[in-house]
């Protein structure tokens, strides 16, 4: 029993050293038979697993950064081909905008043209020339260009049309 109450006498920060420094000579000793296993080429099990986790990181960051590459490039392509179809767009829409301002030119001109010889025309067809001039100036407004053309064979339309208003149809 005294043996016990000794024990309990002893320097309890004494006891920890004394614990770290078996658990550091067990750590070195690890160490150095792992060191002496690698010059011998007879790896341990723990080196073996410790050095193939090792590459297989290596190996990953590796697939990771040609991955990254990889989408860099794809990104380049995806944003020349998304800024090409974006041209494409823009240029079809001109070329629909364009068709719809000389469809309409032509159908404003060649019904004044039908008024001014005299050719007999229905209400209908005025008020349908009317419309077609009123959505002509707002496509001519919505992007940004001028008449020049129709202005003319408007003033002659709106002639004709309030001369058969007064007169009848």
């Amino acid at each position: 029993m005294e043996k016990l109450l000794e024990l309990t006498k002893v320097d309890l920060a004494s006891w920890i050293v004394i614990l770290f420094t078996i658990f550091a000579a067990f750590i070195a000793i690890f160490e150095i038979i792992g060191k002496i296993s690698v010059i011998l080429n007879k790896p341990v099990k723990w080196i073996k697993k410790k050095n193939e986790d090792h590459e297989l990181l290596i190996q990953t960051v590796k697939n990771v950064t040609e991955l990254q590459k990889k989408h860099d490039k794809d990104m380049e392509k995806s944003d020349k081909y998304n800024e090409d179809m974006k041209n494409d767009i823009e240029k079809l829409t001109n070329m629909f905008i364009d068709k719809e301002i000389n469809d309409m030119r032509w159908e404003i001109n060649n019904f004044a043209t039908k008024v001014a010889e005299g050719k007999p025309c229905n209400k209908d067809s005025f008020k349908h020339c009317i419309h077609t001039y009123e959505k002509y100036e707002k496509l001519l407004e919505e992007n940004n260009l001028e008449n020049g053309e129709v202005e003319i064979s408007m003033q002659i339309v709106n002639e004709a049309y309030k001369q058969k208003l007064k007169e009848g149809f």
